[in-house]
C-alpha cells in the first residue's frame, strides 16, 4: 500500500537544502512511498534540479507562498501566515490527502497551527511531544512530554502516560509497555504534589489492568531501558532532553581531541576504530530524531530545527512507520478505551484559538 507524507519543505535553520535531500534519499529506501514537497514551488524545484531529481514520479510539489520561521510569535503563524509550508502541510493530513506531515519548524508554532488545524482527539487536553531514545537494552524509550506543556496538572501526565504506551504498544509491538514517572527518586514519598497525585492515578489503572505502571524512575533510567515509556512534564522533559543533548556533544568533543592529542593515542584509536565506529553508529543522536505530537486528530512529526539531511530523513522514516502501522487507529482506539470519560479539567477544550489557551496557561504574553 501506497503511504504519502507531507513535508514541510521551508521549515528548520535549513530549508529545502536539508529537507530535499532527506526526501530523495527516503524515497530510494522506501519503494512504497510518495511525498508531497510544501513550499516555495520555485525554490524546491531549483533544489531538485540540483539533485537532477524533477522527474521524480513519487514527488509532487504543493505550493505555498509563506514560511514560518524559527522566532516568529504564536499570533504570526496562526493568524498571519495562513499560506505557511507548515500550515499547508498539516492541511493536506486534516484533508486525507497525506497520511502523516513533517516538519522541522518552530515547535511552538507547530504544536499550535497543528492543534487549530487538525484539533486533538476525545477525551485530550493537550497534545504532547514524544520521542525516542536509546537505551542499554538495545532498545528505545519513548519520552514525553518533551516541551510542549511546561505546566501540567496530574490529569494532563496521566493522558500523557495512556498516548505513550498506545505508541510503544503499536510502534514496538510490545502488548503492555511499563510505564515510569520520572521523579527525583523512586520512593513514593519522593517528587511534588503533581508527581505524587499522578502516580495513584496511573497505580489505579495498573490495579485495573489497564496499564503497566513501573512507578517512580529517575533520570538515569532512561538509558537503563528500566521502562518502555517514562512521562515528565514538559519543563522536566525539555531540560533534560537538552541536557542530554549537549553531554552527546561535549563527549564526542572530549574523545575527538583525547584521540588526536599525541602518536600513541592516535594509534589506539585506529586499533580502536571498528568499536569506535559501532558506538557512534549506536548512539548518532540522527537515528532518535523525529518526534510524535500525539494527541491529535491526525499523525504529525517534529524534526530537530538544526537537523542535517541524515537525521531528518530518519523523522520521515518515523512518520511513514507510524503510518504503515497504524497508530493513529490504534491511539484513537485505546484512548477511548483507557481515558477517564470525565477529567477534572477547569480549561476549555481544545476546540478554542490555541494561542488564547496558551496564554491562559501562562506560556504567551497577554
Amino acid at each position: 500500500m501506497t503511504i504519502k507524507i507531507s513535508i514541510d519543505c521551508m521549515g528548520g535553520d535549513h530549508g529545502p537544502s536539508v529537507t530535499i535531500p532527506a526526501a530523495l534519499s527516503f524515497l530510494k529506501h522506501e519503494p512504497n512511498a510518495e511525498l508531497i514537497l510544501v513550499g516555495l514551488e520555485d525554490v524546491l524545484r531549483a533544489e531538485l534540479k540540483k539533485h537532477h531529481a524533477e522527474a521524480e514520479p513519487r514527488l509532487t510539489i504543493l505550493h505555498a507562498s509563506e514560511q514560518v520561521t524559527m522566532d516568529d510569535p504564536l499570533e504570526v503563524a496562526l493568524r498571519r501566515k495562513k499560506d505557511s509550508s507548515m500550515r499547508v502541510a498539516i492541511e493536506q493530513v486534516k484533508e486525507g490527502k497525506a497520511s502523516a506531515c513533517v516538519s522541522a519548524g518552530n515547535t511552538a508554532a507547530l504544536m499550535a497551527v497543528s492543534r487549530y488545524v487538525l484539533k486533538t482527539m476525545p477525551g485530550v487536553d493537550r497534545p504532547a511531544i514524544c520521542s525516542i531514545l536509546p537505551n542499554q537494552k538495545d532498545g528505545p524509550t519513548y519520552v514525553l512530554d518533551l516541551g510542549a506543556n511546561v505546566d501540567c496538572e496530574p490529569h494532563h501526565l496521566h493522558q500523557f502516560a495512556i498516548m505513550g504506551s498506545v505508541l510503544c504498544q503499536a510502534s514496538e509491538g510490545i502488548e503492555r509497555p511499563s510505564i515510569g514517572l520520572l521523579n527525583v527518586g523512586t520512593e513514593d514519598i519522593k517528587g511534588n504534589e503533581v508527581v505524587k497525585a499522578t502516580a495513584e492515578l496511573l497505580k489505579a489503572d495498573h490495579a485495573r489492568g489497564k496499564l503497566n505502571f513501573h512507578g517512580n524512575v529517575e533520570g538515569n533510567d532512561i538509558f537503563k531501558g528500566t521502562a518502555d515509556v517514562v512521562v515528565c512534564d514538559g519543563f522536566v522533559g525539555n531540560v533534560t532532553l537538552k541536557a542530554i543533548e549537549g553531554l552527546a556533544r561535549f563527549m564526542k568533543t572530549v574523545l575527538t581531541t583525547e584521540f588526536k592529542r599525541n602518536p600513541i593515542t592516535m594509534l589506539g584509536a585506529l586499533i580502536a576504530r571498528t568499536a569506535l565506529k559501532h558506538i557512534g553508529q549506536r548512539l548518532n543522536p540522527a537515528r532518535y530524531n523525529g518526534a510524535g505530537l500525539l494527541g491529535l486528530r491526525g499523525l504529525v512529526f517534529k524534526s530537530h530545527g538544526g537537523a542535517e539531511a541524515e537525521a531528518y530523513e530518519w523523522a520521515i522514516r518515523r512518520a511513514y512507520d507510524a503510518a504503515k502501522n497504524d497508530v493513529q487507529e490504534h491511539l484513537s482506539a485505546l484512548i477511548a478505551e483507557l481515558m477517564p470519560q470525565e477529567e477534572p479539567t477547569t480549561e476549555p477544550r481544545d476546540t478554542h484559538d490555541p494561542v488564547q489557551q496558551d496564554r491562559r496557561h501562562g506560556q504567551l504574553p497577554a
